[in-house]
C-alpha cells in the first residue's frame, strides 16, 4: 500500500479525478483519498513510480509518496 500526499486535491471533482485516473492505471486497485489531508492511499500492484506518474498525468502534484504496511 502506498500513502500519497498531493497537491491540489480541492473538491469532490478532484477527488474522482484522481481515483478514476488510478483506476484506470490498475482496475483492482484499492483508492482512498482524504480531501481534508489531500492524502491518496492507493493497494495496487503498480509500482510506486507509476501511481506517481498517474496522479501528475491527471493534473495535480505529488508532494510525498512513501509505501507503507
Amino acid at each position: 500500500m502506498y500513502e500519497i500526499k498531493v497537491s491540489g486535491i480541492t473538491c469532490g471533482g478532484c477527488v474522482n479525478s484522481v481515483t478514476n485516473a488510478l483506476r484506470g492505471l490498475d482496475t483492482k486497485a484499492e483508492v482512498s483519498v482524504d480531501i481534508k489531508s489531500q492524502v491518496v492511499s492507493i493497494k495496487s500492484d503498480k509500482s510506486q513510480a507509476e501511481i506517481n506518474a498517474t496522479i501528475e498525468e491527471a493534473g495535480f502534484s505529488v508532494v510525498d509518496s512513501k509505501k507503507i504496511n
